[in-house]
């Protein structure tokens, strides 16, 4: 980083912390000591109103907050920002309904006219191939904010089954494949589940109180929440290394790889009445994976596979 640009990002550090130690700065933005002293008499010298505090717990210390320069980005950080928005193209819905046309034109009318063009010569030499989002998830926004909120919703969520009344607590909402799932705890079946967005046709808050241990589940750890029921059927299966790369892709809760005398497994459960989901899954994998048990998982598998052969 170059110094104009470190003392930038220095000035929105300290006018943030208010009080701080040369430790900090050398931590923070990986200097010397010496480099830290020599900058902080550059920001004497711009202005910055810093008082110095000796002694055994001495430091540095913010007078006033001071009025920020601009945002300065780099090129690096102009072209990771151009990459992350081109993100918002594959998706019809956005949380709070992001226009990726409207991001894209401010952020051009921001960048300098040299950046302007590094992106134009980016646009001609990069491409972005997604997967493009399958159906509107109108209830999107209001998912994700009951979600930061912690809030309850009653929610009205159709399968191409049935229609189901639903109260659930989201938890966090993700993007895969095309499609928007929530994270969350259904509170009548008091197990975790995962939503398809698309198919949340309204929502309401309930009047049912939220969880408290949810507070500190994140998108991170969410899985910990889910349990198999006494119904579930253990699998098990031998696995490739190109088999893992593509489990990583697409994982689900209910399944795990696991190295057992230097040899890979897929071990998890499913419902039975996630059958025809675990046979399409597991026939996905063609020649990477191979069933252990149990043998009417490995039956079911076999029957797929001829009832493919007849329709070609």
């Amino acid at each position: 980083m170059k110094k104009a640009e470190r003392l930038n990002e220095m000035l929105r550090f300290i006018n943030q912390k208010q009080s701080f130690t040369l430790k900090d700065l050398m931590y923070e933005f990986q200097i010397s000591k010496r480099t830290a002293l020599r900058d902080i008499s550059s920001l004497e010298e711009m202005g910055a109103p810093l008082y110095a505090e000796h002694g055994r717990f001495g430091g540095y210390r913010l007078l006033n907050s001071i009025t920020l320069p601009p945002v300065f980005f780099t090129s690096q950080e102009v072209f990771a920002l151009y990459f992350a928005m081109q993100a918002l193209k594959s998706f019809a819905s956005t949380p709070f309904q992001i226009s990726y046309r409207s991001i894209h034109e401010k952020f051009l009318q921001e960048i300098s006219q040299r950046h302007c063009e590094q992106i134009e010569s980016l646009q001609q030499r990069v491409a972005f191939y997604h997967t493009e989002q399958m159906y509107e998830c109108p209830q999107l926004e209001g998912i994700l904010l009951a979600a930061t909120q912690n809030k309850v919703l009653n929610i009205i969520y159709i399968t191409p089954s049935k229609t189901t009344n639903r109260s659930i607590q989201p938890i966090s909402i993700y993007a895969m494949n095309g499609y928007w799932y929530c994270q969350a705890y259904d509170l009548d079946k008091r197990a975790y589940r995962v939503f398809r967005c698309d198919r949340i046709q309204s929502l309401e808050e309930s009047d049912h109180k939220p969880l408290e241990d949810l507070k500190d589940i994140n998108i991170q750890n969410v899985h910990t929440l889910w349990k198999p029921t006494e119904k579930a059927i253990r699998f098990k299966c031998s696995i490739t290394v190109t088999g893992v790369e593509k489990f990583k892709r697409q994982k689900f809760p209910s399944m795990k790889v696991v190295e057992e005398d230097e040899k890979l497994y897929l071990v998890g459960t499913y419902e039975p009445k996630e059958s025809n989901f675990i046979i399409q899954y597991m026939a996905s994998f063609g020649k990477s994976i191979r069933i252990i048990e149990p043998a009417s998982l490995k039956d079911r598998l076999k029957e797929y596979y001829l009832d493919m052969i007849q329709h070609l």
